[in-house]
């Protein structure tokens, strides 16, 4: 299945959880996308973004999972990197929202420290999913550059595939 249509159904899970441990468990299902789709990314996403993507597949320890397994485990393709990861970086802030507010509700220390947990690893895939972002926008910045007239030919980042 396609990024973006994971990230689709991830939101609206999330937004339909009706108990704090829904949405602690959506939580952990929003960061195995992000791992996920680092981990395709870094595989055969952009060059600029190998090396981030490599590190936002590695942000997180989430809990065992049971029967079902991640929703990620279904992750297909990434068809338009930039559109994935701004769709994964809105999915990360409502998901560090709707924890905040389940871990200023709960009275229950262990509820309030899985939030914790939870919100540091959606703080951290966040940072890393803005970060492939810039990178992308410097990318297609060079791209869009005129011809140097000096040379004759296209500014920096002419000429480079666009492999993903």
């Amino acid at each position: 299945m396609d990024a973006e249509r994971l990230i689709a159904l991830g939101r609206r899970a999330l937004a339909e959880s009706g108990t704090a441990q829904d949405i602690v468990a959506e939580a952990w299902q929003a960061q195995a996308l992000a791992q996920a789709i680092g981990s395709r990314l870094a595989l055969c996403g952009p060059l600029e973004l190998r090396g981030e993507a490599r590190g936002l597949s590695e942000v997180g320890e989430y809990p065992v999972w049971g029967a079902d397994g991640p929703r990620a485990a279904r992750l297909t393709e990434v068809a338009d990197p930039w559109q994935t990861l701004a769709a994964l970086g809105d999915l990360l802030g409502e998901v560090g929202i709707a924890l905040v507010g389940v871990a200023c509700a709960t009275d229950e220390e262990a509820l309030y420290w899985q939030c914790i947990e939870a919100i540091d690893a959606a703080d951290e895939s966040s940072d890393r999913v803005r970060g492939m972002l810039r990178r992308l926008a410097v990318r297609d910045g060079e791209r869009a550059r005129p011809p140097d007239p000096a040379r004759g030919r296209a500014g920096p980042g002419r000429g480079r595939g666009a492999s993903w």
